[in-house]
C-alpha cells in the first residue's frame, strides 16, 4: 500500500493549478444541453487529477488521507500486479469490496491493465456470487478478507484471490475487532491461508508505481460489469464501456456546477452500486474532489464526518434523509458547507426534501437513472428551479421520449402517461453475452426503461409507476421472481408472491404473500432464517402475510402483482 501522505490537502484548500483550471473552464449555460467530453479511457480521470492536483487529498478514510498522486501510483502497482498474474486485455477481474480506498485504486488498476472490472456486491451470498463469476469467466478476484467466505462453494472458483484487510486502516479498538472478525470469518489470524489466496497489500508493494499503456484502452471497450436481473428472474449483467463511465461523470460534474479541485464529496453510497460508482466515485474523480469515504450509512458517524470535513456535495437515497431528519429534529447541527444534496434510487417525498433543506440549508433535488444508463439520465436543476415530485430534466446530450407502453413506437403528448425511453452516450453496450435481452431493451439506440412517466409542458419529467415489477428498496433493485423462487424451496410454502409496498424510509420494502402447504400458523422467524442463507439482505422480505385462496393471475397465468399490492 502506498505510504499515507501528511501533505495531502483536504477540503477547500487548493493548489495553484485549481485557480488556473477554473479560469480556463468554458462558461456554459445552465442547465447545460451539450458538452465536450474528454477522449480518455475511464482511468484517464484519475490520471488527469494526479497531474493537475498531485498533493490534493483524493480520499479520506477513518482520518487517513491518500493524495491523488499516491492513489494513481497505487493503481499503477495494481495494474502491474494483475499483469504479473496473467491478466490480459479484456480479462475480467472481480471486486468484492465495500467503500474503502482500495476500491478506487483497484478499479483503476484493472482498467490500466486493460481488464474489465466485475462488481461483486458484498450483500450477495455465496450462492449468488459463483454464478456471476462463472457467467463472466472471472478468474481473478480482489476481495475484503472479511468477505472471503462469499467466494467459497459453488461450481466456479477464481484462480487467484487477493485479500484486502482493513485492520491497519482502522483506529486501535476497531482494528482489533477487525482481527477477531477475520478469525471468525476465515478461521485464520493472518492471511492468506490457502494457496490460491494472496495478501493484496504485500503483493502490490512488490510492483512498480509506473504504467505502460496496453492495447485494450479505447473508450468503446467494456470497462465495468454489474449484475442485474429481470422481472422474469433471468440474471443479466450490464456492461458499461469506458465512454459510458467518463461521459456520465462529465455530465454530472457540469450539471452540478462543480469547481475542479474545490469540492468535497461525502461518499457513503456504495461504490459497488452503479449510483455510488458514478455519482460519487467517477464524478468525484472528474471533479478532482476530496472523497470522504465511509463503508456504510451510520447516522452518528455520518454527522461527525459532515462536521469534521465540511462536504459540499452529498449524494443520498431517501432513507438516509429520513434518518437524518429524525436526528436533526432533536439535535440540530450546522452544515454551512453543504450546497447540494442529490437524492436517487427511490422516489423522494416532498416533505422529506423540504425538511432536510431546512436543517442543512442545502438545495435538495431528485435524480433518476438505471444501471443500463451508467446510471444517471435525469436530475433536478440546482439553480432553484427544480420541481418537487419530479426527477427533473434530461442530462446534457440525453434525448428522451414518452412512448405508447404497448407498442413502443408512438410518441405521446405532454401530460400523457407512457413508457420513458432514453438515448445518449451513457447508454450501456448491452448485457454481457446476452444479445437477445439487449435487443429487447435497446431498439435503434433507444433504451426502453420499463418505467411509466409523464412530461409536462416545460420538459420536466415525473415517474408515475413501473411497467416492470422491479422493487427498489433503499436504492437497491429487487426482482420478485428471484425471491419467490427461494421462498418456494421452503417445505412450508406451496406458493409465494413478492411485491414492493410503500415505505417512508426505504422507498419500498419487500413483502411476501405466502400460500402455505398446511393450515399451520405462519412462522415469520423460520422464514426469515430460511431467507438469510439464500438471499442478499436487501432482497429478504421484511413483511410476510398469509394469502387465502389462489393468487390473482391473467389468462396466461401471469401473476397480477398490482392487485396484490392493493390487498390488505
Amino acid at each position: 500500500m502506498a505510504t499515507l501522505s501528511s501533505g495531502a490537502t483536504v477540503g477547500n484548500t487548493t493548489t495553484q493549478s485549481a485557480s488556473n483550471e477554473r479560469t480556463s473552464e468554458p462558461v456554459t449555460p445552465y442547465p447545460p444541453r451539450t458538452l465536450d467530453y474528454p477522449e480518455v479511457a475511464a482511468f484517464g480521470l484519475l490520471r488527469q487529477a494526479a497531474l493537475d492536483f498531485p498533493q490534493r487529498a483524493a480520499c479520506v478514510f477513518y482520518g487517513q488521507s491518500l493524495s491523488y498522486l499516491q492513489l494513481w501510483e497505487e493503481a499503477c502497482r495494481v495494474a502491474n500486479l494483475l499483469k504479473a498474474y496473467g491478466v490480459e486485455p479484456g480479462d475480467r477481474v472481480g471486486l468484492l469490496l465495500p467503500n474503502v480506498p482500495e476500491y478506487i485504486s483497484v478499479l483503476n488498476g484493472i482498467w490500466l491493465a486493460g481488464g474489465v472490472a466485475v462488481a461483486i456486491s458484498p450483500l450477495m451470498v455465496a450462492g449468488e456470487v459463483s454464478p456471476l463469476l462463472k457467467a463472466t469467466d472471472c478468474r481473478v478476484v480482489i476481495a475484503l478478507d472479511l468477505l472471503a467466505s462469499r467466494l467459497r462453494g459453488g461450481n466456479f472458483q477464481p484462480r487467484h484471490t487477493f485479500l484486502v484487510t482493513l485492520c491497519d486502516r482502522l483506529p486501535l479498538l476497531p482494528g482489533l475487532g477487525c482481527v477477531w472478525m477475520r478469525r471468525r470469518e476465515t478461521g485464520a489470524w493472518t492471511l492468506p491461508n490457502e494457496t490460491c489466496q494472496h495478501s493484496f497489500h504485500r503483493e502490490v508493494e512488490r510492483h512498480a508505481p509506473t504504467w505502460e499503456p496496453v492495447a485494450n484502452s479505447s473508450q468503446d471497450t467494456p470497462a465495468y460489469i454489474l449484475a442485474t436481473g429481470g422481472t422474469t428472474g433471468t440474471p443479466k449483467a450490464v456492461t458499461l464501456s469506458h465512454r459510458n463511465l467518463v461521459v456520465n461523470a462529465w455530465q454530472q460534474m457540469h450539471w452540478g456546477r462543480a469547481e475542479r479541485g474545490n469540492e468535497v464529496f461525502l461518499a457513503v453510497l456504495p461504490f459497488f452500486h452503479c449510483y455510488g460508482l458514478s455519482a460519487c466515485l467517477m464524478t468525484g474523480l472528474a471533479t478532482t474532489a476530496t472523497l470522504i469515504v465511509h463503508p456504510r450509512f451510520e447516522l452518528e458517524s455520518l454527522l461527525k464526518l459532515m462536521s469534521d470535513y465540511q462536504p459540499t456535495y452529498f449524494h443520498a437515497v431517501p432513507a438516509m434523509l429520513v434518518k437524518l431528519n429524525e436526528r436533526l429534529r432533536k439535535r440540530p447541527q450546522r452544515m454551512d458547507s453543504l450546497r447540494y444534496c442529490i437524492s436517487g434510487g427511490a422516489p423522494l417525498s416532498l416533505d422529506v426534501a423540504t425538511e432536510f433543506t431546512e436543517h442543512s440549508g442545502a438545495i435538495v433535488v431528485e435524480g433518476y437513472g438505471l444501471s443500463e444508463a451508467s446510471p444517471v439520465t435525469h436530475v433536478g436543476p440546482l439553480d432553484g428551479k427544480a420541481r418537487r415530485n419530479s426527477i427533473g430534466l434530461p442530462l446534457p446530450d440525453t434525448e428522451t421520449r414518452i412512448v405508447d407502453p404497448e407498442d413502443g413506437d408512438r410518441d405521446l403528448p405532454n401530460g400523457e402517461v407512457g413508457e420513458l425511453v432514453v438515448r445518449g452516450p451513457q447508454v450501456m453496450l448491452g448485457y454481457w453475452n446476452n444479445p437477445e435481452e439487449t435487443t429487447h431493451v435497446i431498439r435503434d439506440g433507444w433504451l426502453f426503461t420499463g418505467d411509466l412517466a409523464v412530461r409536462d409542458g416545460d420538459g420536466f419529467f415525473r415517474i408515475v409507476d413501473r411497467k416492470k415489477d422491479l422493487i427498489i428498496t433503499s436504492g437497491f433493485n429487487v426482482y420478485p421472481e428471484e425471491v419467490e423462487t427461494a421462498l418456494r424451496e421452503h417445505p412450508f410454502v406451496r406458493d409465494a408472491a413478492v411485491v414492493g409496498v410503500p415505505d417512508s424510509q426505504r422507498g419500498e420494502r419487500v413483502k411476501a404473500w405466502i400460500i402455505p402447504e398446511t393450515d399451520k400458523p405462519l412462522d415469520e422467524v423460520l422464514l426469515k432464517a430460511f431467507c438469510q442463507n439464500r438471499l442478499a439482505a436487501h432482497k429478504r422480505p421484511r413483511e410476510f402475510a398469509l394469502y387465502q385462496g389462489e393468487f390473482p393471475r391473467n389468462f396466461l397465468g401471469k401473476l397480477l402483482r398490482r392487485q396484490l399490492r392493493d390487498t390488505r
